[in-house]
C-alpha cells in the first residue's frame, strides 16, 4: 500500500449511546489528518456510571456515505459485545486506513473531511444489530 502524500484527510469522530444505555462514550479525540493509505489509531472511551455490570454492543457509520467503502478498520470494538462492570472505564481502540483507491475516485474529489461515528445500545439477548451497508 502506497500512502497518497499530497491528498490529506480530515477525520473527524462522533459518539452516540442509545436512550437505553447509562454509558458515558465519547472520543478521545475530535480530529486527525491522515493521508489515503496510511494507518492511523484512534480512540473512544466508554464508563459504566451506574452500580451493575452492563453490557454494550455498537454499530458504525462513516459520513459521507459514498467514503465509507474506502474507510478500512483493522481492528475495532464494533458489533463485539462490550462489558463494563460498574464504574469501571475502558479505552477503546480503532486502528484504520483509508485506501489509497480514495484518490483515485472521481466522486471523491472534493471529499476532505470523513467523519466516523459509533452508536453504543445495550446488548439485548437474541437482539442482532444491522450491519452498515449489508441489508
Amino acid at each position: 500500500m502506497v500512502p497518497v502524500k499530497d491528498r490529506i484527510i480530515k477525520v473527524t469522530f462522533n459518539a452516540d449511546v442509545h436512550a437505553s444505555l447509562q454509558w458515558n462514550f465519547r472520543p478521545q479525540q475530535t480530529e486527525i489528518y491522515v493521508v489515503p493509505g496510511e494507518t492511523a489509531l484512534a480512540f473512544y472511551k466508554a464508563k459504566n456510571p451506574t452500580d451493575k455490570p452492563v453490557i454494550g454492543i455498537s454499530t458504525y457509520n462513516v459520513v459521507p456515505f459514498e467514503a465509507g467503502q474506502y474507510f478500512n478498520k483493522i481492528q475495532c470494538f464494533c458489533f463485539e459485545e462490550q462489558r463494563l462492570n460498574p464504574q469501571e472505564e475502558v479505552d477503546m481502540p480503532v486502528f484504520f486506513y483509508i485506501d489509497p483507491e480514495f484518490a483515485e475516485d472521481p466522486r471523491m474529489v472534493n471529499v476532505d473531511l470523513i467523519t466516523l461515528s459509533y452508536t453504543f445500545f445495550e446488548a439485548k439477548e437474541g437482539h442482532k444489530l444491522p450491519i452498515p451497508g449489508y441489508n
